[in-house]
């Protein structure tokens, strides 16, 4: 039931698909473009990374190119306790695009299965700015968390669909009177509060590893882990294929 509540070969890059039908479309992410994104640094960890770990996170930033660009964020364990993590945002590209309130994002994932896997799908600006597209745990396996940090407002969505492995569809309006999520076409949360008409960040797609205060650390079998992203767009209703918008 839903619930609407408060190593090897590397994988070659999948190209974005095109949507000339909807001349709103303002984004359509190409993970390999060194214009559109920039890997291995956010400016959301502690002296830009590479490593955050008072977010309980095991995370140590890098920019090879086999951790992000292909769409399949991976992350592997170091000697050193710390996991070797794959991130890339759109904040310091030559492109530079940021969201913009009543934008609508849409992306396809297949969720990871390793425990302690922490992938997520945000927005960052500025010290903040910062909306969760998703958020996803292992331990909790029928379960997305869907977080408005700009206006304090989020919820746990749990669902029969949602499970390790899973291929899942996401929508959000970052609405400036109320964000709303849709996981597999299904109303997910309405949060009622927005992130006001002035609201604008960038983007970050990034695969983190927690450490073990609220979600369990990663076993010690375990020396890798990924998840995939597909077919991330941003819709600007109006926009009538203007193009990037900074």
């Amino acid at each position: 039931m839903h619930n609407p509540t408060s190593g090897g070969r590397q994988p070659q890059p999948t190209p974005p698909t095109p949507h000339p039908q909807d001349p709103d479309i303002v984004f359509t992410a190409d993970f390999a473009s060194p214009t559109q994104w920039v890997a291995g640094r956010s400016w959301a960890y502690p002296d830009g990374g590479p490593t955050n770990p008072d977010d309980d996170k095991l995370d140590h930033l890098v920019p090879d190119a086999s951790y992000s660009r292909t769409g399949v964020f991976r992350a592997t364990r170091r000697p050193d306790g710390f996991w070797n993590t794959g991130l890339l945002t759109t904040e310091g590209s030559p492109e530079g695009f940021v969201v913009r309130a009543d934008d609508e994002l849409r992306a396809r994932v297949r969720l990871p299965t390793a425990q302690a896997a922490w992938p997520a799908i945000w927005t960052w600006r500025d010290g903040g700015q910062e909306v969760d597209v998703f958020e996803y745990h292992p331990d909790n396996p029928d379960l997305l968390e869907l977080t408005n940090h700009v206006h304090g407002a989020g919820s746990y969505y749990s669902d029969e669909s949602i499970r390790p492995g899973a291929w899942m569809d996401l929508r959000i309006t970052f609405g400036a009177r109320s964000v709303t999520w849709w996981v597999n076409d299904v109303l997910a949360y309405v949060d009622g509060v927005g992130v006001g008409h002035r609201w604008h960040a960038h983007l970050i797609v990034n695969l983190s590893v927690s450490a073990g205060r609220y979600h369990p650390a990663p076993a010690a079998s375990t020396s890798k882990m990924s998840y995939e992203v597909r077919d991330l767009v941003v819709r600007r209703p109006g926009a009538g294929g203007g193009g990037y918008g900074h």
